[in-house]
């Protein structure tokens, strides 16, 4: 039976640029109440790496353990009732230790590196680990090639995202982000067509810099974007964020840690922009003509949080596309 919010979005269309917790989060509340197959999530792979041989997609994982509800609902990362006899045999042997590997994430590890090996691309595998999952939605990695993100520290040292974020818990002070990968490298295959097809484009309340910038770096998104009608979701909240390093990263790089900075970032593409109630001083002379701003309730505690922040981002969609048509 059809909820009240999947008859009213019954024939929306969305797609969603996503990484991270907070993205996971908003990711799972657009899943619950869109139809199944409306949804399409392009998540961030700027963050994968190599560890112990194994293929880590750390975003990837995040974004399909929400959707699949096998996330640990107190972390918002990693596996729901994990457990760590692999870890501990590794901590015994005195082998790195400092990238946390639970038993079940590490089958997920071994077997999608076992798949990369044997010829499937990361779209494909990623797509039969959803249906496994009788994952609603559908997951697409914004590259199937090998796309790093790397971190340059005010030292001069070039750290690979997890280095700085894991391994050194986000202590350094950050320089710039550097992107590296293939010269050529395309948008993993679905991806353009989700993005021309969507009624709306959502960008979840991720870091802007390490976990959206990477798929805005991929050649055609900004290009669609400028053509769609585009919300984004702020992940700072009177200038901290709920997880991870935004604010920080917004400061060393001598940018205000303010939602109206995270707006600022997107402004060339925007029509749309969600920031919590507490903030609305931040705004208070704020120009709405262009990018129109909407203040609420961000904070996504619990499942019907995540549902009803979902339900007023959409709608709000609904009202620009309204807003923009002829």
């Amino acid at each position: 039976m059809m909820t009240d919010a999947a008859v009213e979005f019954s024939d929306f269309r969305v797609a969603a640029l996503a990484g991270g917790v907070g993205g996971a989060k908003l990711v799972r509340g657009l899943d619950s109440v869109l139809q199944p197959g409306k949804l399409t999530v392009i998540v961030n792979t700027g963050d994968d790496f190599v560890h112990f041989g194994l293929q880590i997609c750390p975003d990837l994982d995040t974004v399909c353990y929400a959707l699949a509800g096998l996330a640990d609902p107190m972390k918002g990362w990693g596996r729901a009732d994990e457990t760590w006899q692999v870890f501990t045999s590794l901590a015994e042997l005195d082998a790195p230790t400092w990238f946390q590997l639970g038993d079940k994430d590490l089958a997920l590890h071994l077997e999608r590196t076992r798949l990369l090996q044997s010829g499937w691309s990361l779209s494909a595998l990623t797509r039969g680990f959803c249906d496994r999952w009788n994952i609603r939605s559908r997951v697409l990695p914004m590259c199937d090639e090998p796309f790093r993100t790397r971190v340059r520290t005010a030292e001069g040292k070039l750290l690979d995202f997890q280095e700085y974020f894991v391994r050194e818990r986000c202590e350094p002070k950050v320089q710039e982000f550097v992107f590296a990968h293939a010269e050529n490298i395309q948008a993993a295959p679905e991806v353009l067509p989700a993005l021309l097809e969507a009624d709306l484009v959502v960008l979840c309340p991720s870091n802007p810099w390490v976990s959206i910038d990477p798929i805005l770096h991929l050649p055609g998104i900004r290009e669609i974007l400028q053509e769609k009608v585009v919300v984004a979701v702020s992940p700072i909240i009177q200038g901290k964020t709920i997880k991870g390093p935004a604010a920080k990263m917004f400061a060393e790089l001598g940018i205000p840690p303010s939602s109206l900075s995270v707006l600022d970032h997107y402004a060339d593409f925007l029509d749309g922009f969600v920031y919590d109630a507490l903030d609305r001083e931040v705004f208070q002379n704020y120009d709405a003509e262009r990018i129109i701003l909407y203040g609420t309730d961000t904070l996504m505690k619990t499942d019907e949080d995540k549902t009803r922040l979902a339900a007023e981002v959409l709608r709000f969609g609904q009202n620009l596309i309204s807003r923009k048509a002829p």
